[in-house]
This record gives structure tokens, C-alpha cells and sequence, in this order.
């Protein structure tokens, strides 16, 4: 087994651990066990547990991001901001969604882990502009920011979906009002 394809073999096991479990409570041994990769090989491709958390971080980010974009630009400019929330709906309806897994990793590891609250700012940044540019402008852009959030904590903690219809229907009454 090459360096690539342990590394993605890795990152999909600790995807699956981490998410499910929580960071803490999974050891590098049960990322080694669940993909099959061998110990030392797993220290050759992340030598520190974090360097693991934040690789898993960003291709999720990586793949989050794109997913939802996809959707998003599939609907004409004016149904944009409200396709976002349709997206959610999808996603906190999936079978073993527990909210986001960047919160949930700032929640678990906090300031202890400086390289993971980085990658987490960085993804929420990322985030914040994508919305910015959909909405047209800075403020109403941090809105619609804070509407999402709010309807992933809301779902990751209740399991009900429904928390991004309210969320949607918020966002619908700023982008009237602000038009």
C-alpha cells in the first residue's frame, strides 16, 4: 500500500471515528484497526494525532464546501441564499448526522489545540464569504451566517431537520427586507 492510498484509507476511518465518536474518545490505535493500515505506516503519514484530526478537518471542509455549492448554483441567483437552507434540510436529515463536525471539534478540543481551532476559523471564514457573495453584501451576508449556525446547532442537538426551514424562512424575510 502506497503513501496515497494509506493516507486516504486513514482519513476515511478517522472521518467515520471522529464524527461518530468524537476525537477524544478514539485512539490512533482503533484509526489503525478500521483502516487496515499498520501503525507505523500511520505514523509516517501524521506523525501526531492532531496532524490527523487536521487533515480529516480540511478534506471535510473541502467536500462540505463543495457540495454545498454544487447545490446552491444549480438555482437561478434569486434562489440562492434559500436553496442554502434546502441543502441543510438534506444534510441534517442524513442517517448519523451529530452537527458540525468543525464545532463539534472547537467544543472537544478548544484552545488545546491550536492547529485544529485554525483550520475550524478557517473553514467558518470560508463559509462567511461564500454566503457574503451570495447575498450580495457583508451584513447581510453575516446574517444568513449566523441563520446557518444557528440551524446547525438547533438540528445537530434536537435531530429534527426542521430547524432549517425556520432558519429559511428568517432568511427569506432579510432578503426581502433588505431588497
Amino acid at each position: 500500500m502506497d503513501h496515497d492510498e494509506a493516507r486516504t484509507k486513514l482519513l476515511d476511518a478517522a472521518e467515520a471515528l471522529f464524527y461518530a465518536r468524537g476525537i477524544q474518545a478514539v485512539g490512533m490505535d482503533a484509526i489503525r484497526a478500521a483502516s487496515g493500515v499498520s501503525l507505523k505506516r500511520l505514523y509516517q503519514c501524521f506523525p501526531a494525532k492532531g496532524d490527523l484530526v487536521e487533515a480529516y478537518l480540511r478534506r471535510r471542509d473541502e467536500r462540505w464546501r463543495k457540495s454545498l455549492a454544487e447545490y446552491v448554483e444549480t438555482r437561478p441567483p434569486d434562489e440562492r441564499v434559500p436553496a442554502v437552507f434546502d441543502w441543510l434540510r438534506r444534510w441534517f436529515s442524513e442517517d448519523g448526522f451529530r452537527g458540525c463536525g468543525f464545532i463539534n471539534s472547537f467544543g472537544e478540543l478548544g484552545d488545546a489545540a491550536p492547529g485544529v481551532v485554525a483550520v475550524v476559523r478557517e473553514h467558518k471564514d470560508l463559509l462567511r464569504d461564500y454566503l457574503r457573495s451570495l447575498a450580495g453584501s457583508a451584513a447581510l451576508g453575516d446574517q444568513i451566517f449566523a441563520l446557518v449556525e444557528g440551524a446547525t446547532v438547533i438540528a445537530g442537538i434536537t435531530g429534527d431537520p426542521a430547524a432549517a426551514d425556520s432558519s429559511k424562512t428568517a432568511a427569506e424575510t432579510l432578503l426581502r427586507t433588505a431588497s
